[in-house]
């Protein structure tokens, strides 16, 4: 358009698309299309010259029946929170990394004998670096699968950016740690030599 308005495109919002209940009765989600139940001219279902959605590659695909629907019960939302932890283990080194250090620097509070409050303050730093790592490995996927093979530049900027986040807690629980375990770690190599 050259009146500097960006076109116009279907806007319909989640909550008021039905999904076609055939396509899902066999508890599977593959080639589901949403379908407008408000009337804006141009229902998504109805257009034909659509390209049908790629295909991801074989080894990306997860086997989560009806991940698009919120879950109905709490032990579902837990199952599916351990999948993003577990996934985040299997394909992270450096969630594997934070997870390794925190073990550590958990365990070392225990062995030095440091009050609960010193320790919550570890575990809640190292829960804080574990959580940016997650948003950050989020943000990565959700960049990639928009941008696809492609480079742009907003892309770059969302991927750094996420990355800061994880670099810049991971400081803090370096800090915090140094403060916290440093000093009486000093006190008991002392006594032992």
């Amino acid at each position: 358009m050259g009146d500097g308005s960006p076109e116009r495109q279907n806007t319909t919002p989640i909550s008021a698309m039905t999904f076609n209940q055939k396509e899902i009765s066999d508890g599977k989600a593959k080639n589901v299309t949403p379908q407008s139940s408000v009337s804006n001219g141009s229902p998504m279902s109805s257009d034909k010259s659509t390209p049908p959605a790629k295909r991801s590659h074989p080894s990306m695909q997860l086997k989560r029946e009806l991940s698009w629907q919120v879950a109905n019960n709490l032990l579902i939302s837990f199952k599916y929170a351990w999948a993003g932890v577990s996934y985040a283990f299997r394909t992270q080194r450096n969630f594997r990394i934070h997870v390794a250090i925190g073990t550590l620097a958990i365990g070392l509070g225990f062995w030095l004998e440091l009050s609960g409050v010193k320790i919550s303050i570890i575990v809640l730093t190292i829960g804080a670096v574990l959580g940016m790592e997650l948003l950050n490995t989020a943000i990565e996927s959700v960049v990639d699968l928009t941008v696809e093979q492609s480079y742009h530049e907003l892309a770059k900027i969302a991927k750094d950016c996420a990355a800061a986040a994880v670099l810049i807690s991971a400081i803090a629980a370096i800090f915090i740690a140094s403060c916290l375990l440093l000093p009486p770690l000093w006190l008991r190599v002392q006594s032992l030599l």
